[in-house]
């Protein structure tokens, strides 16, 4: 009895005290309880293992349920599928995103803007810049001159340049409580009509128009300056951080990660289920990085890599015609060849850049071939650099360390084969009876004054004027028909002695 009686009283202070612990735990504040959030960053080109990485990313961070996603950017611009690829995976996401423009110093133009138009909350740190979002085609930077919103397009005034600064002016300066329309009345006015457009012109509309209208879409979802955003498509205007937050570009310009947090605490934004207010003081981030796959193809879609690239898949390919056989500098060839095709995929370039590339390595090749004197070589080589400087377009620049660095090896390498050539020109005959006169050799079988000799690891018929004996060391002073005429030369040393054994 007194045993049940201790357990039956065991039990129930167990129970009140798993009562008590599940009290206090459904008593504790909401506010309390850690909340989480990711740190994701694009850090260069918008490429397709960016893109791959950041929408893989943004999903699973909604799937958790994180308080927040932070994406960090810093880049030049992109592809335009994969910049839709990463708005598409913002927009479903029950998450809300912040793209942040940092560090100090960095960018976010050309497609990286459409990012932060469709982000949830939009912020830069000081000293940083976006804009500049004028789509590019993949094979060639289109002609301002041949612009067919030149004359006839909202912002545009007496001259391209000066339109856009009197309109960034115009709106930087209007007094509170002014309208984007009444400061900037050119962005309201309707174009005149002209006459019908080129096939050219006609398809450069096409993609701008488009380009202009997506912006403007995500402008409208997300509360944003759709009409500067128009001018940063159509005459690639860029705003500092500062600017950007005046003309309601951005939401927030912060120091550093922390900042952002606080200023973003409490703030309403609409997700696809609904709004939801943001509570970031006291999360707990975690930064996701990329695969070691996405890193490595985002590396080799740099522009730098990529030159470089394409002049080690030129020179191993080089040389393999070279040495046929090598392999090694054939393999090595390919691969980068492999590698640069898909960097330039990936990247806006030129293809008058490309063209001056490869006619400046036919020049360097035929140099090798059909020796010039280096003027064949040095027009190629001097070709191949302005290639590599006009290849891609502004904000996509090949370093111009990078560019020297290749020109300079190049150079080095032509510099070689003129000097093999000038050398193969400079001796005599390399076979036949004039290649061994004056040469030294030894004594093999000798009778009197006539015998035989090794001269170059070939057996002559000789003769001499004086008696000589095997192993004697000679020197061939004439040829006559297949008979050599020699005379002993002076004895050498002992490397000499050993060459002469040898031979």
């Amino acid at each position: 009895m007194r045993r049940t009686l201790g357990i039956r009283i065991f039990a129930g202070l167990f129970a009140i005290g798993a009562a008590l612990m599940g009290l206090a735990a459904l008593a504790q504040p909401a506010s309390e309880i850690q909340k989480e959030g990711v740190i994701l960053t694009l850090d260069g080109a918008v490429t397709p293992p960016a893109a791959q990485y950041l929408a893989r990313e943004i999903a699973a961070a909604s799937d958790a349920g994180k308080e927040i996603i932070i994406v960090e950017i810093d880049t030049p611009g992109g592809l335009m599928d994969s910049m839709k690829t990463i708005i598409k995976a913002v927009l479903a996401s029950n998450t809300p995103v912040a793209t942040y423009v940092s560090p100090q110093g960095a960018r976010s133009a050309s497609a990286g803007l459409y990012i932060m138009y469709a982000a949830h909350v939009s912020a830069m740190a000081p000293a940083t810049n976006t804009g500049a979002a004028t789509p590019v085609e993949v094979g060639g930077a289109p002609s301002r001159d041949e612009s067919p919103f030149d004359e006839n397009d909202p912002g545009f005034g007496e001259s391209e340049n000066d339109g856009a600064q009197e309109g960034a002016s115009d709106i930087a300066e209007a007094e509170e409580g002014t309208t984007i329309e009444e400061a900037a009345p050119a962005l309201t006015e309707e174009p005149e009509t002209t006459g019908p457009l080129s096939t050219n012109d006609a398809l450069r509309a096409k993609i701008i128009n488009d380009s202009v209208a997506y912006i403007r879409a995500l402008a409208e979802e997300r509360g944003r300056n759709g009409d500067w955003a128009e001018r940063a498509v159509r005459e690639a205007v860029s705003v500092t951080a500062n600017e950007a937050l005046e003309l309601g570009v951005v939401d927030i310009v912060a120091r550093d990660i922390d900042d952002l947090l606080t200023q973003m605490d409490g703030r309403t934004v609409t997700v696809v289920s609904g709004e939801k207010t943001l509570e970031t003081a006291n999360v707990r981030l975690e930064r996701v990085e990329p695969t070691l796959v996405e890193t490595i193809l985002n590396f080799i879609a740099d522009p730098n890599v990529a030159v470089i690239l394409m002049s080690l898949a030129t020179t191993g390919i080089i040389i393999e015609m070279w040495n046929p056989g090598s392999i090694f500098p054939g393999v090595v060839g390919v691969v980068c060849l492999i590698l640069g095709f898909y960097a330039f995929q990936v990247l806006p370039f030129n293809w008058l850049g490309l063209a001056l590339m490869g006619v400046g390595v036919a020049m360097i090749v035929l140099e090798a071939y059909t020796p010039t004197f280096g003027l064949v070589g040095l027009g190629g080589l001097l070709l191949f650099g302005f290639g590599l400087f006009v290849v891609f377009p502004e904000g996509f620049r090949v370093s111009a360390t990078v560019i020297g660095a290749i020109v300079a090896i190049a150079g080095a390498l032509l510099a070689l084969i003129l000097f093999a050539i000038v050398g193969s020109r400079s001796h005599g005959p390399l076979i036949g009876a004039e290649a061994v006169r004056r040469r030294e050799g030894v004594v093999d079988e000798w009778d009197g004054r006539e015998g035989w000799v090794i001269v170059e690891g070939e057996r002559w018929r000789a003769r001499a004027d004086k008696p000589l004996s095997p192993g004697d060391r000679i020197r061939v002073i004439d040829v006559d028909g297949l008979v050599l005429v020699v005379k002993q030369a002076k004895a050498g040393g002992l490397l000499d002695v050993l060459q002469t054994k040898e031979a």
